[in-house]
């Protein structure tokens, strides 16, 4: 049994193709395939099932993937420690964001990093949470800021902060006077949500739990566009106190609070357990933690 085997391994249970997967570990088609053969013979066990239109992993396949992923990973640290040697803030950090957070969390960070550690550029990768946590388990990305509950084994959670919810409405909305809105108030409007694909729909419908029990609209892959859509009186909708900042908000909109209970979301950071470069970890928290903003409410 040897790395480059094990490294096949799991790239052909990840293409779930032999020309894809021997493309992605820069050998050829026939190598890959002797080397998957190989390993199977070695161990006396089928690996994956073939058919001319699919390769999947048998029952006892899929638990020799994912320990072989975890091994790549061991060995990915070892690397990892012996490149950085006494220094854990130098070379790039993979990182992860949720999109909710990513185009209003950057801005204010990156310019904190280049300071305290100028030597770990940020290798960005904003995506959904739940490709976020496969990411995360694979090694793909070192860490992510994803919004809390976020429970994935093998994976530790440091809270950062909290962050409110506002009201966003077109300018000539009968709201656009008010001082603030109830959740509740909501519930006769037209609320323009991202598609379900994305976890910060879920997380405003946990905060204004009663949206859920009428057809609030559901479009829209980022908030820049649910933004304008509000913008041209499609609706209203619901966003992170960061997307509604000056800097964010057109004349043709109007940011309006909601009175109390106030809706909340809290975000954290989150990575391996096994992660060897804990003081970069430690960086991105430090960072986040001189940000000055009155919408993010830091956690100690």
């Amino acid at each position: 049994m040897t790395l480059n085997e094990l490294r096949f391994v799991v790239a052909l249970a990840k293409e779930r193709n032999f020309r894809k997967a021997s493309e992605k570990c820069f050998v050829s088609q026939p190598a890959l395939s002797l080397a998957v053969k190989k390993l199977e013979d070695d161990l006396g066990v089928l690996i994956f099932e073939r058919s001319h239109t699919d390769i999947s992993p048998t029952v006892v396949g899929q638990k020799i993937i994912e320990q072989a992923t975890r091994a790549l990973e061991e060995v990915a640290h070892i690397r990892e420690i012996a490149k950085q040697g006494n220094n854990q803030l130098a070379g790039p950090f993979r990182l992860g964001l949720i999109y909710s957070v990513g185009p209003y969390l950057l801005p204010e960070i990156i310019p904190i990093l280049r300071r305290i550690c100028p030597d770990m550029p940020l290798d960005i990768e904003e995506n959904l949470t739940v490709q976020l946590e496969a990411q995360l388990k694979s090694g793909a990305i070192d860490a992510a800021i994803v919004a809390l509950p976020f429970d994935v084994p093998g994976i530790k959670t440091q809270a950062l902060y909290d962050e409110e919810y506002v009201v966003m409405v077109p300018i000539s909305h009968p709201w656009a006077n008010k001082a603030s809105v109830g959740a509740d108030d909501l519930l006769d409007e037209n609320v323009l949500l991202l598609n379900s694909g994305h976890c910060y729909s879920h997380q405003v419908l946990a905060a204004c739990p009663d949206l859920s029990k009428k057809g609030q609209v559901l479009q829209g892959n980022s908030l820049e566009t649910i933004r304008n859509m509000v913008a041209s009186n499609l609706g209203i909708t619901v966003l992170p106190c960061s997307a509604a900042t000056e800097r964010y908000v057109n004349p043709l909109v109007k940011v309006i609070p909601f009175s109390a209970p106030v809706p909340v979301r809290r975000i954290a950071l989150a990575w391996r357990k096994s992660y060897a470069r804990e003081m970069a970890v430690n960086a991105i928290c430090d960072a986040i933690k001189e940000i000055k903003s009155p919408c993010l409410h830091l956690i100690n």
